[in-house]
């Protein structure tokens, strides 16, 4: 229940759909999908929970999070997890997908780290403009939210590892988790000047992430 703390009624709604439909739909590797959005859903409760006071007096603490935030971070490690169900008759490779899950997980856990943790810095950068900025601000970056979100992937990459023994998968994870967290600060710029939403970013991050590690695999 600890990983529902951060999460409103409609969000632990949400949460709770999302795993019945990746146990459901994520084929005889639903486990392995599960554990990773459980994890993801825990250390996110505990990162965004670290100092809270601390960011309730700054004003970045956002609070609970609804079913919005949930479909968000969900959809695309559910839609892969959809596609590994019928891999057969799509001819797709069930490795590609697993290893794009498990990064799209990582990307979504490294922006959790960095946007909660990065925060504490007070100040950051925008990218493209380098122009000192509030911490919170969307695009902005700091030496704190790089290392957090680094963590973050890790994080997930190693307990993907646990899960199968595949190093592989533990550094891809990783590597395409953190290029996904700074994919998320670049469209968060965007964001800043009114193009897009935190949640379309969010999808951003994760779907960038997945198409990393399946385009490493086939080279």
């Amino acid at each position: 229940m600890a990983s529902f703390l951060t999460l409103d009624k409609e969000g632990i709604l949400s949460a709770i759909i999302l795993g019945i439909l990746l146990i459901l739909f994520g084929g005889n590797f639903w486990w392995f999908f599960l554990l990773l959005m459980l994890c993801f859903l825990v250390v996110s409760a505990l990162v965004t929970a670290f100092k809270k006071k601390q960011k309730i007096a700054y004003g970045i603490y956002e609070g609970t999070r609804g079913w919005k935030n949930v479909a968000a971070n969900g959809i695309i490690p559910l839609f892969l997890a959809g596609m590994y169900s019928i891999k057969g008759l799509l001819g797709l490779n069930s490795t590609l997908l697993i290893f794009a899950f498990s990064a799209s997980v990582a990307a979504i856990t490294a922006d959790k780290f960095s946007s909660e943790l990065g925060v504490l810095q007070k100040k950051a950068i925008m990218l493209f403009t380098m122009r000192k900025v509030n911490a919170g601000t969307s695009g902005a970056v700091s030496m704190l939210g790089f290392v957090a979100g680094f963590v973050g992937a890790l994080i997930i990459g190693v307990v993907a590892y646990i899960l199968t023994g595949n190093v592989a998968l533990l550094i891809l994870s990783t590597v395409a988790g953190f290029f996904g967290d700074v994919v998320d600060s670049i469209f968060g710029y965007y964001e800043e000047l009114g193009i897009g939403y935190k949640y379309t970013t969010n999808i951003l991050c994760a779907v960038s992430a997945a198409i990393l590690t399946m385009v490493l695999l086939l080279l």
